[in-house]
């Protein structure tokens, strides 16, 4: 269905609470007029939101490394399983939030969305801040934790129907980029403001922390006590602030995504990008801890994790224009190629099975040039869907947010995968062997009907 056209309320009339009479994103005189400046809000504030949805979902990522150490007798293959239920979570909801705004609307879907995430940061800063919460406890606080990354499958839907399809690369890279920043605002506050007494009285007693001959007090809960009154302030100001566009449709008719086989090969592709992106976000600091964790001296994984999750949302916000000049098909080839690449590196120069630290700096460095690429395969690939679908833009809208379902499954597969070759193998090894398989399968499905000439769909 598309937007409807109907026409503008005369000068007398009052402005419209929450859905806007009429939207005509490619029209230039109405967007000069009025569309841009409900866009960018729109924009603005749902890409804030966002950098808060995605630091309550990788929150649990972040803090994970420390339970052993503060008394939590959690085993390996437990603590991977703890980092898996919020991408568990977030691509099952994401299928969900798939469909919402052309039902309910920007307005209802991202406020309530927002405030939704008190539930489960409330309840892991208490599971944290005592030692007998048990693991069905902590598994099923982890898996509300997700709802954090189910709120991506609206948020970008919402933001294609908002921008003319000329600025839609541009936008989605800014809110997908920006709003990705928040999985290093996790794994970068978190040892920081664990550390001190953030909330006085109102935060809760700490707990010990001792590593070797190391011990001081912990305030695990503050890593999630941190974004609550954001989330009340934010949630407050979209529901507010933020409006729907005359775009509806029932879930039924929303269905007819599913005829189209481009649907499923977007699907592919976005996989091998954000769902390498977020699972190794969300694995990166236990895969460091079990790599190389056991040699003295070994490095604080907080202290490195963070800069991958940075480095990937960093290109994609900076792609995402380069995606609007050149295409998204080529660069997503680009990367597809780059990261099998860095793939092999990791699998066959050793770093994956240490003999001493000296490995570390090399292991490091691939795994930031796998976020780089997958970052700018983020941007390339949300410039060619809409493009794909350009025909019906409620479909495309749909095919972003089914996509990101998917691909938000990518913790859940990463952290479980990779915990099983540790624990079978002793190296993660065969995790990256199958990972660079499924990146081929992408890459030339990629080829053939996007990036090649004479394509079927070039993009």
């Amino acid at each position: 269905m598309s937007p409807t056209t109907a026409p503008a309320p005369g000068p007398s009339a009052p402005p419209p609470v929450a859905a806007l009479p009429e939207w005509r994103p490619e029209d230039p005189a109405f967007w000069a007029a009025t569309g841009s400046r409900v866009a960018w809000r729109t924009l603005t504030l749902t890409t804030a939101s966002l950098v808060l949805s995605f630091a309550t979902w990788f929150a649990m990522s972040a803090v994970v490394v420390r339970l052993p150490h503060v008394g939590f007798q959690f085993d390996t293959m437990q603590l991977f399983w703890l980092t898996a239920m919020p991408g568990l979570a977030a691509g099952t909801l994401r299928l969900v939030h798939t469909f919402l705004i052309p039902i309910f609307g920007t307005r209802a879907v991202v406020g309530v969305a927002t405030l939704a995430k008190l539930l489960p940061c409330l309840g892991l800063a208490w599971a944290v801040s005592h030692l007998d919460t048990s693991f069905a406890w902590f598994m099923v606080l982890a898996f509300l934790a997700g709802m954090g990354g189910g709120d991506f499958s609206s948020f970008m839907p919402s933001t294609s129907l908002f921008f003319p399809k000329r600025l839609q690369g541009a936008a989605l890279g800014i809110q997908a980029g920006i709003g990705n920043f928040g999985v290093s605002v996790a794994q970068f506050v978190t040892p920081w403001i664990i550390g001190f007494a953030a909330f006085g009285a109102l935060g809760g007693d700490s707990l010990r922390y001792v590593k070797g001959a190391a011990e001081r007090p912990m305030w695990l809960q503050n890593a999630f006590l941190v974004y609550v009154p954001l989330l009340v302030a934010l949630g407050i100001a979209c529901l507010v602030g933020l409006r729907r566009v005359p775009v509806r449709a029932s879930f039924r008719e929303q269905l007819d995504i599913f005829k189209s086989k481009h649907t499923w090969f977007c699907t592919i592709t976005y996989v091998m990008t954000f769902g390498s992106f977020s699972g190794l976000a969300a694995a990166f600091p236990l895969l460091i801890m079990k790599v190389y964790g056991k040699f003295p001296g070994a490095p604080d994984p907080l202290a490195w994790a963070f800069y991958g999750p940075l480095i990937g949302s960093a290109s994609r916000v900076l792609f995402g224009f380069v995606a609007d000049k050149v295409g998204g098909a080529i660069l997503t080839q680009l990367c597809g190629v780059a990261m099998i690449a860095i793939g092999g590196g990791l699998v066959f120069s050793g770093v994956l099975a240490p003999t001493s630290l000296d490995s570390f700096p090399l292991f490091v460095g691939l795994m930031l040039a796998l976020f780089f690429f997958a970052g700018i395969g983020n941007a390339a690939t949300f410039r060619q869907y809409p493009l794909i679908f350009k025909h019906n833009a409620r479909q495309g809208a749909g095919v972003l947010g089914f996509t990101g379902a998917i691909a938000a499954y990518g913790p859940f597969l990463v952290s479980t995968l990779v915990g099983t070759s540790i624990t079978a193998t002793g190296t993660p090894a065969a995790f990256f062997l199958g990972w660079m398989a499924y990146c081929a399968i992408g890459t030339a499905i990629n080829w053939w009907c996007y990036a090649r000439r004479g394509a079927e769909v070039p993009c």
